[in-house]
Parts: structure tokens; sequence; C-alpha cells
């Protein structure tokens, strides 16, 4: 009788053993396999049942989370959306994210280990940090007047702060409201549809994904160039420029947007922008030497998209 309760007792140690390594195997092994199944909404749940963290332009927060109560707990929220669109861009359970709301989707879901006060044991344990906020440097000022400023027209507006590169203004109109693809019912896939099918492309980044032509930032090249071929040897002294002034070749009379941009010195042109001066100068340097500073400036350069 003892030795078929120890030969049980054996057999069922067996049985425990084949266990545990089994679950060893799912849990440890195939954890990544399992964790990336699109079947498997746990990450999914998980992702959306804390809030996120904000955004933040001047220190205050333009996005927000709003707690629904659902399985998929917590929606995005966004003051101001249409102004900030071109930064924040959108954070949909239905589509994806957008612009900051995707490069920064590690910081902003608490998934960034740089969160975890304690790397390792966040690992065995799959517990998530809270969301981290990220700071922008836009000018709340400078971005509401250049909204206002484009007003109904189709456009956009970048302003640089030219000694750190800091943007501090960065608008595309005509813009749409972020959160108006937040969650994940039927009124989500309804704005999705009519965003995409708009003709006026609400959802396009234009100041950030269009290329144009560089209109008066291109002074900087002429001027270098007039300067560099000789053209202009004093900057204080007065231009040959007349205003307005007559395009070679061509009936077309260029004007400036200022007064006193005729015969302007570089610096006073440069100063006010002078279309004139800065045309007459293009003309007096030469296409091959105009080419071949723009050339310097990095324009036709092949790695540069």
């Amino acid at each position: 009788m003892t030795r078929h309760i120890r030969h049980a007792a054996v057999f069922c140690a067996l049985l425990l053993t084949a266990l545990l390594v089994n679950a060893a195997r799912i849990q440890v092994f195939q954890a990544p396999a399992y964790d990336d199944n699109p079947a498997n909404r746990r990450q999914t749940i998980a992702r959306y049942g804390q809030p996120r963290g904000d955004i933040l332009v001047g220190g205050r927060p333009v996005t927000g989370s709003k707690d629904t109560a659902g399985r998929l707990r917590y929606e995005r929220t966004y003051s101001d959306g249409p102004l900030y669109a071109p930064v924040t861009g959108f954070a949909s359970q239905v589509y994806g994210s957008s612009f900051l709301e995707h490069t920064e989707d590690g910081i902003l879901s608490g998934t960034d280990p740089m969160l975890a006060p304690f790397p390792l044991v966040g690992d065995l344990t799959r517990a998530r940090s809270p969301g981290g906020d990220v700071a922008t440097t836009l000018n709340a000022a400078a971005q509401r007047a250049a909204y206002a400023g484009l007003g109904a027209r189709k456009g956009a507006v970048a302003a640089l702060e030219p000694s750190t590169g800091r943007i501090l203004a960065l608008v595309s109109t005509p813009s749409y409201d972020p959160e108006s693809l937040s969650g994940n019912g039927v009124t989500v896939a309804r704005s999705w549809a009519q965003l995409n099918e708009d003709p006026s492309k609400p959802m396009l980044n234009r100041a950030a994904g269009q290329t144009y032509p560089p209109g008066s930032t291109f002074k900087v090249v002429t001027a270098a160039a007039a300067l560099d071929a000789g053209v202009i040897t004093d900057v204080d002294a007065p231009t040959d420029s007349p205003a307005p002034y007559t395009l070679p070749g061509t009936t077309t009379r260029l004007t400036n947007e200022s007064e006193g941009c005729e015969d302007a010195p570089l610096r006073v042109a440069f100063e006010w922008s002078c279309n004139t001066v800065f045309a007459k100068l293009g003309v007096d340097v030469g296409v091959a030497d105009m080419a071949a500073t723009a050339e310097a400036f990095g324009f036709n350069a092949t790695d540069l998209r």
C-alpha cells in the first residue's frame, strides 16, 4: 500500500512539474508572441485604462483625458483643438495617432522606460507608469496671432526663433478638431470619413507636410550672393534700385510692402524686406553666381527632402 502511495505521489509531482514548466513556457518564453497577437486586447485596454499625459504650451495643458467609464476608459480631449492640431495631431482609439501624439507616445502613454522609477520591477510586474507631459516651445500668443491672421484662407505659418531654432508658432488652415476622432463610436468613423473626403483637406498639415517657394527668405541667399560677387562692398551705401522696378524682359512692375525702398542700402533693404532692391541685386549678380551661392546654402542637395 505504501508503495502505491509513493508512486501516486511521484506521479502527482511529475504532473505539477509539467504544469509549472508549461506555465513558464507560456508566461516567459512565449509572452512576447501573445502580447503582439492582434486578438489580445489586454494591451489596448491597459493603454486606455489610465489618463494620458498632457501636451503643454507655455506650461499649460492643451490636451486632457475624459473618463468614459467604458472598457477603453479614457478618451483624449483637446482645448482649442483646431488651433493646435498641426502640433498635437490626434490620438484616436480607432485610427492611431499623429504628430506629437505619435512621436511622443511613449512619454504620453507612460510606456517609456525613463518614466519608471524602478525599471526592473516594472518589467516583472508589467506595471504601467503614469503618463508624462510633453512641453512644447510654442508661444500661445504667437500661435493665436498666426491662426487669426490666416482666418478663412488656406495656408500655413511657421515662426521660428533664429538663435535657437525653437518653434514659436505652427499653424495650418483650414484645420479640424482632433477630439472628433478620440473615441470609438460611430461618430468617430463618420468624422474620419468626412475629414478625409473634405476637398479642403483639413487634416493636411500645410506647415510641416508641404513644400513652398522660399519667398522673402531667399533674400538671405541674394544678399550673400551680392556680397560674395562683390556687387555690394558697403552694406550702408545706396543701391541703384528703382521703386517700382520693372523686371527685365517683361512689363511687370515689382513693388514693395513698405516705403523708402528706392535706392535703399542693403542693410536697410534687408531690414524692411525691400523686394525691388533684392530683385535688382539678383539681376546684377547673375544666374551663375546666384545658383552657386544657393547651392552653397543647400539648395539642389540630393540628401535633402
